[in-house]
C-alpha cells in the first residue's frame, strides 16, 4: 500500500546527474523540518497530529457526522481556502466524477463562503429551503470576509426555517479553541464547537476537524484516512532519500525549479481527482509563492485538457513540467462491448476495460510531452478510497514543506493574501481601516453604491 514515484521520464539530457544533489538538499530539508529548526517551528502540528489525535476527538466527530445524517438532506459547509478545499478533494476522490460525495442515506455536501458571488449564493438557498440541512462553518479567526457574510445569510435562512433553539442545534463550528469573532459567535449561541490546533494552517488541516467533520457527516471512514496519513509521514521521516517518495517529489521539483522551469502542471486522468488538485494548489502556491519566486502551479484533468492546452504544453514554451497523479486501478471497471457491424471501428478494443485505454492514454502523453521537451514524473497510488486519500495527504504535505525549506521561505505562512484582504476591508468600510479607504479610493474613485 501507498505511492510509487516514477522517474521514467524525467529527466533531460544531463539533468539526472545534478538530481542527486538535490536528494541531498532534501535530506537536509528533513532534518531541520524534524529537529523544529527552519522557519515555522510553531506550524508544524501536522507533523502529528495521525499519531496524536486523541481516541474522544474521532468519537466525537464520528457522532456529529450521525447526528446529521439523521436530520439532515444537505450539510452546508462553509469556508474558503484550506477552510473547505481539503473535504471537498475527499469527497470528490471518493464519489468518481460528482462534484460532491453522496451516499445513501448521507446528505449531500455542498459549498458556500467561498467567492462574493450573490447569484452563486442565492441559487444554493433556493435549493436547500425546502430541504433539511445543516451547516458548518470553519474559520480559524471568523474575520475572513466570504465566509463570514455567507454565514450570516445562511443562518438567517436556517433561524427561519427552524427557529433559533432547533436551528442552534444545527450549526456546527470549527475555529479557534480559545480566540477569534467566531468563538464568541459560537459561545453566544450555544453551537457545537471544534477546535482547530494552534499549530496547523488552514491548508495542512485536512485531518483537523474542518476536513474529518464534513467527511464523517458524508459517511467516510475518517479513521482509514488517519491511517493512511500516519503512513505516509512515516514514511517521509524515516526512509532514506533514495527510497523516499516525498523527498524524491520534493528534490525533483526544486531541480526543475533550477533549470528554469517556471511552471508545474499537475494532471490526472480522473474528474474526480480535479478538487485534489485545487487542494494541491492552494498547498504549494500559498506555501512556495514568496519573494518573488517559486513554482506557479496549475492543476488539469487529462484527457479532458489534452484537447484544449495540450498543443502548449507539447509545443510552446518550455518553461513547465508535468507531475501526473494516478491511481493504479479505477474504483470501477467498464468494458468496451463489440458491436456486429463495428460502423465505428471500435471492436478492436471489444472486451478490454475502459480502464486499459485511460492508461495508455496517460502513457501515450508521458511520452510525447517528454520527446516534446516537456519532463514529466508519475505519482502512482494504489488504490481510490479513504486510505490512499489519507496517504496521499501525508505525502504531498510532507513534500511541500521540505520543498519550501530547499527553496528557502517559510512554506507555513502567507503574508501577501493580506494585501487583497486589507484593501477589501478598506474598500467595504470597515472600521480602522480609514486610512487605507482615503488612499484607495484617491487613487481608484469611487464608485455609486
Amino acid at each position: 500500500m501507498g505511492l510509487n514515484v516514477d522517474l521514467s521520464y524525467a529527466f533531460l539530457p544531463g539533468q539526472e546527474a545534478r538530481f542527486s544533489a538535490y536528494l541531498d538538499k532534501a535530506a537536509l530539508a528533513r532534518r531541520l523540518l524534524m529537529e523544529g529548526q527552519g522557519p515555522g517551528p510553531d506550524c508544524r502540528g501536522w507533523l502529528s497530529l495521525p499519531f496524536t489525535i486523541p481516541e474522544t476527538d474521532i468519537a466525537r466527530l464520528e457522532e456529529a457526522g450521525r447526528k446529521i445524517r439523521s436530520d439532515s438532506e444537505v450539510l452546508v459547509v462553509i469556508g474558503i481556502g484550506g477552510s473547505y478545499l481539503g473535504a471537498r478533494a475527499a469527497l470528490s476522490f471518493l464519489g468518481a466524477s460528482h462534484p460532491e460525495f453522496h451516499r445513501p442515506g448521507a446528505p449531500l455536501v455542498l459549498f458556500a463562503g467561498l467567492s462574493l458571488c450573490s447569484d452563486d449564493l442565492a441559487e444554493l438557498i433556493d435549493f436547500i429551503k425546502d430541504r433539511s440541512f445543516s451547516l458548518a462553518v470553519v474559520s480559524k479567526s471568523g474575520s475572513t470576509t466570504e465566509p463570514a457574510i455567507a454565514f450570516r445569510i445562511l443562518k438567517g435562512v436556517l433561524e427561519e426555517k427552524y427557529g433559533l433553539r432547533e436551528a442552534a442545534r444545527r450549526v456546527y463550528v470549527i475555529t479557534d479553541s480559545k480566540k477569534g469573532i467566531l468563538k464568541a459567535i459560537a459561545d453566544y449561541e450555544g453551537y457545537d464547537v471544534y477546535a482547530i490546533p494552534d499549530d496547523i494552517g488552514g491548508r495542512y488541516s485536512v485531518l483537523t476537524p474542518v476536513g474529518l467533520l464534513p467527511m464523517a457527516a458524508a459517511g467516510v471512514d475518517i479513521r482509514a484516512m488517519l491511517r493512511g496519513a500516519k503512513d505516509a509521514l512515516l514514511s517521509g521521516k524515516t526512509l532514506p532519500p533514495a527510497e523516499n517518495p516525498s523527498l524524491r517529489y520534493a528534490a525533483y521539483r526544486q531541480l526543475m525549479a533550477g533549470e528554469g522551469k517556471r511552471i508545474e502542471i499537475f494532471a490526472t486522468f480522473s474528474p474526480s481527482h480535479r478538487h485534489l488538485g485545487e487542494w494541491w494548489k492552494q498547498l504549494f502556491g500559498e506555501s512556495e509563492g514568496k519573494e518573488h519566486g517559486g513554482l506557479f502551479p496549475a492543476p488539469v484533468v487529462f484527457t479532458t485538457e489534452l484537447h484544449s492546452i495540450g498543443q502548449y504544453i507539447q509545443e510552446g514554451s518550455r518553461t513547465m513540467f508535468e507531475t501526473f497523479l494516478l491511481a493504479a486501478s479505477p474504483r470501477r471497471q467498464l468494458s468496451i462491448p463489440v458491436e456486429a457491424a463495428n460502423l465505428d471501428g471500435l471492436n478492436f478494443l471489444a472486451g478490454k476495460p475502459l480502464s486499459f485505454v485511460n492508461r495508455q492514454a496517460f502513457r501515450a502523453t508521458a511520452a510525447a510531452h517528454f520527446d516534446g521537451g516537456t519532463p514529466n514524473l508519475s505519482i502512482v497510488f494504489d488504490r481510490i478510497d479513504e486510505y490512499h486519500f489519507g496517504y496521499l495527504v501525508g505525502f504531498f504535505e510532507f513534500s511541500c514543506a521540505v520543498s519550501g525549506f530547499i527553496q528557502g521561505v517559510n512554506p507555513f505562512d502567507q503574508p501577501g493574501v493580506e494585501a487583497y484582504k486589507n484593501n477589501l476591508f478598506a474598500l467595504i468600510g470597515k472600521p480602522g481601516y480609514e486610512k487605507r479607504s482615503r488612499e484607495l479610493f484617491e487613487r481608484l474613485g469611487r464608485e455609486e453604491r
